[in-house]
């Protein structure tokens, strides 16, 4: 006896499983005989309570639906039995059908409707048995809404010079599409510029200095205001995006201190300029280059330094410097004036932080030529001996001038007297006034000269004074004796007083003839001559004073060459003569002995000198042959190109004559 029981899994379920089961049963025995057969079982349907099938079976379950969708099904409940359906609590914004179709009755906002739902389904059978179920609808937020900028203010303003990082503006925005977290808004800048200027938070959208902006440049001078437009966006890309203009408008600071043309400045006035005379105006020569006119004004400070109480700013701080004070330099009203003053001024800004260059002023006071030179005296006289040495000078004249400074006095020689030719004989110092010879001087021809000097000053007032130069008479003149050179002869055997032949006359045209004094300088050997008288007179001769002696040995010179001097200082005493000049004549004698008959006069030996010239070649002349080998290749190569052309030009116009046919053979002459 065998029984066939349920095994409990799964637990039979009319609804989930077939109906009708046939199992086959097989019974064997030991011996192996068997038996088969079918047993049929049939499931039989009982009833049951509703029961949902699927998700909504075992949970809550959850349907997202996104913000704008359109109404329609958005749920289809699964059921065991048939039923009816409700739906609590009941909403106008979800309905359930009787085939278990849930649907949404209206398209959701999820910025403005509520962003869940809860759905509690019932489901209930013909007996009255029911089950629920709920359902969580859940509207999801679409990117469908353009981010929008929630500050009010569009202006902004930031000073020029500010430090890249300064904060300009604080950029906000809002999306509707986002919830209560973090915000996906990015922000961005669109420069106008090349170089941008600002750059903004791209999560912050705090708008901050980028670079360093000078607003005393173009194009901010003169239009301070930049445009920028910013942009938000939800998403790195493909989101929706929003866009606004903010202007930032570039204020001037003062940051430029007022600038000069230049920093020294010369000028010069005249030593007869009046107080109240304008010297310089300062307001035309610097300006400053920041943008804003309150940034731009500047003013001077009162002057300081050498001389400064001569001058003043009228008005004060204006820059306009005008003369207070005297200047005239040779009527000093408060002390000796100078030709130069130094003066300070500072320029300054008058806004903050009051930038400040100095400025100096040299003012250089120019001298007026208010007077003419005048000389010490009225007149010079000079006397100069007339053997003064060439270039000596004479003496000085002397000319003043009052102008202060000195304007510097030359002098000239204009006009002279007495000597037609002084020009050729002074000259003068063009800036001492020193009077000097450039010529000898000789009293025998002149002895006195007017002379006019001319002193000038550099602006060409100039005066006059004469100048007598008197020439004093001195020995300057040497004996001229005639003859001054003489060759004679005198027989040995003359006798000692005689006159050797010989007269000599003497004249000096500063001396008077008694003044001649007559010595020998060399050439007379054991003084055999002498001169009758040698002194005291301006004619004297030449006489032998002593015999000669060639037998004893004593003479052994047989032709005599004297040299005489002739003096002009026979009238001065023997202490005069070393300290008053002494002029000196010179005269030649060539006096020969001439022996007796008997006695053999020795003869000099001759010395003849003969030069011998001989043609040799030098290295140093190596040039001679290379040019004439040149020259000659050269000759030879022009010689060989005219041929060729001469050659070239009979052949072109000169061609061979044509010869005569001979006559043939089958023709005879007629």
């Amino acid at each position: 006896m065998y029984q066939v029981v349920t095994t409990g899994n799964p637990v039979p379920d009319y609804e989930a499983m077939p109906h009708r089961f046939e199992l086959q049963i097989l019974a064997y025995d030991e011996a192996g005989a068997n038996d088969l057969q079918i047993l049929t079982i049939q499931v039989l349907d009982i009833p049951e309570p509703p029961m949902f099938l699927g998700n909504l079976k075992y949970q809550t379950v959850m349907i997202y639906q996104f913000e704008g969708s359109p109404s329609g099904n958005i749920y289809q409940i699964s059921v065991s039995t048939p039923v009816k359906y409700s739906m609590t609590p009941a909403s106008p914004l979800f309905s359930v059908s009787g085939t278990g179709t849930i649907s949404s009755l209206k398209v959701f906002d999820y910025e403005k409707d509520p962003h869940s739902y809860m759905l509690n389904i019932t489901a209930t059978d013909h007996l009255g048995r029911n089950t629920s179920g709920t359902l969580i609808v859940t509207i999801i937020n679409k990117n469908d809404e353009q981010p929008y900028f929630t500050m009010k203010q569009r202006a902004f303003s930031v000073l020029e010079e500010s430090l890249p990082g300064t904060m300009v503006a604080n950029v906000t925005a809002k999306d509707p599409d986002d919830g209560e977290g973090v915000s996906s808004l990015r922000f961005s800048i669109n420069n106008p510029e090349g170089i941008p200027s600002f750059s903004i938070d791209a999560v912050t959208g705090v708008l901050l200095v980028a670079r360093r902006i000078d607003r005393d440049l173009d194009p901010l001078r003169e239009h301070p205001n930049i445009t920028l437009i910013i942009r938000v966006d939800d998403r790195p890309s493909g989101g929706q995006y929003a866009e606004t203009e903010i202007v930032v408008t570039i204020e001037d600071i003062n940051d430029k201190p007022p600038e000069c043309d230049k920093y020294n400045y010369r000028r010069e006035i005249k030593e007869t300029a009046r107080p109240g005379e304008i010297i310089l105006d300062l307001k035309d020569c610097c300006r400053d280059y920041d943008a804003e006119l309150r940034n731009q004004l500047f003013n001077f400070t009162g002057l300081s330094g050498v001389g400064s109480s001569k001058f003043t700013q009228d008005p004060p701080g204006s820059g306009r410097i005008k003369l207070i004070g005297n200047m005239d330099l040779e009527n000093a009203t408060d002390g000796a004036e100078k030709e130069e003053y130094t003066l300070t001024t500072e320029v300054q800004n008058i806004a903050f932080p009051y930038y400040a260059n100095i400025i100096y002023i040299y003012v250089k006071i120019q001298p007026v030529n208010e007077f003419k030179p005048v000389f010490s005296d009225a007149s010079y006289a000079f006397n100069v001996s007339e053997i003064a040495a060439v270039y000596s000078r004479i003496g000085q004249v002397i000319a003043t001038d009052k102008d202060v400074p000195p304007t510097g006095i030359s002098y000239s020689i204009s006009v002279g007297k007495g000597n037609p030719n002084f020009s050729e004989i002074f000259w003068i110092d063009p800036t001492g006034g020193y009077l000097t010879i450039i010529a000898r001087l000789d009293y025998e021809t002149w002895q006195s000269a007017i002379l006019t000097v001319q002193a000038s000053d550099n602006d060409g007032e100039s005066v006059t004074v004469p100048v007598t130069v008197n020439v004093l008479e001195a020995n300057d003149e040497p004996p001229i004796c005639s003859p001054n050179s003489y060759l004679l002869n005198i027989p040995v055997d003359q006798t000692s007083g005689s006159v050797a032949g010989f007269h000599i006359t003497c004249v000096d045209r500063d001396s008077s003839p008694r003044s001649f004094r007559y010595s020998f300088d060399s050439g007379n050997v054991n003084n055999h001559f002498a001169f009758s008288p040698n002194a005291g007179s301006n004619v004297s001769r030449l006489i032998l004073a002593s015999p000669f002696d060639f037998e004893s040995g004593l003479d052994k010179i047989w032709n005599y060459r004297l040299k005489v001097f002739i003096t002009d200082d026979n009238l001065l005493s023997v202490g005069d003569r070393a300290t008053v000049r002494i002029e000196t004549g010179t005269v030649t004698l060539t006096i020969n002995v001439i022996p007796k008959p008997t006695t053999e006069a020795p003869t000099t030996p001759r010395v003849i000198i003969l030069t011998s010239r001989e043609n040799v070649y030098s290295a140093l002349a190596w040039y001679v042959p290379f040019i004439i080998s040149l020259g000659s290749v050269i000759l030879l190569g022009l010689l060989a190109y005219l041929t060729f052309w001469l050659a070239k030009y009979i052949r072109a116009h000169c061609p061979p004559k044509p010869r005569a046919p001979k006559p043939r053979a089958d023709k005879q002459p007629l």
